[in-house]
């Protein structure tokens, strides 16, 4: 059975088609992608707060983890337990870090099907005859190579650099602000190892960009962005600073 043809999805892609269309007809197709993004970032806003403030907690809480780790490493659902009531007394979840990305994934399904399928709701696709530059925003950039259009992949490739210099820009964000590695400590070594494996993640935004069509190529782009500056400013509001380079006297704000 196709997903998108179920009833309640079906409409929600009805919708969607409806009001991107409609406003695609009051600036451009790929503007009306740009404002829907950023709409729905900054309707997200919340979440990214929450996500910073975890990271800040995390820190907080990192020495009390790497004890309990210590104490009950041999008994996995004793610690299991006892990180969870840590982190309950914090009022926080070890989990609250992915949930903007998370609450991102419907939105970014929902523009892959709109530029996919061939029909919505029985009737014609007409933001696949949509472009930007030229490029339809229905063919991405692997079709447009296989396809010999290096005029037209050479310009969703511009469009793949940004989002390769804004995960370049994220690593880094990500390794500077990571907890300071405890030399002797098998935890705070796995985990720093850890750490740098996850930190090249970022770079799976541009793989995934190349695959999918334009539309959603130019949501993750802006997404992405939005993302740095997001995370710079409310690492910046709370407080949060470098662990090797802190500010003298300086304390983190309430959050």
């Amino acid at each position: 059975m196709d997903l998108f043809s179920f009833p309640p999805i079906a409409a929600v892609l009805e919708a969607a088609y409806t009001g991107l269309h409609a406003l695609g007809l009051l600036v451009t197709p790929a503007l009306a992608i740009v404002l829907v993004t950023l709409a729905v970032r900054a309707a997200l806003v919340p979440l990214g707060r929450m996500q910073v403030r975890a990271e800040l907690v995390r820190r907080r809480l990192a020495p009390k983890l790497r004890e309990l780790q210590r104490r009950y490493r041999k008994r996995p659902e004793v610690l299991q337990r006892k990180t969870l009531e840590l982190y309950q007394e914090e009022r926080t979840s070890p989990f609250a870090g992915i949930l903007p990305a998370l609450a991102q994934a419907p939105f970014l399904s929902v523009l892959y099907a709109l530029f996919v399928m061939p029909q919505i709701a029985g009737h014609p696709n007409a933001l696949l005859d949509e472009t930007l530059l030229g490029v339809p925003l229905g063919r991405s950039w692997l079709s447009l190579v296989g396809d010999g259009d290096w005029m037209s992949a050479g310009i969703v490739t511009a469009l793949l650099l940004v989002a390769g210099t804004t995960a370049w820009f994220s690593r880094r964000q990500a390794l500077r602000f990571a907890e300071p590695l405890v030399p002797g400590d098998a935890q705070s070594e796995q985990s720093h190892r850890m750490l740098r494996i996850m930190s090249w993640m970022p770079f799976m935004t541009v793989v995934i960009a190349a695959a999918v069509p334009l539309a959603a190529a130019l949501y993750l782009a802006v997404s992405t962005t939005w993302t740095l500056v997001e995370r710079t400013l409310l690492r910046r509001s709370l407080g949060l600073l470098p662990p090797e380079a802190p500010a003298a006297g300086a304390r983190p704000r309430p959050a």
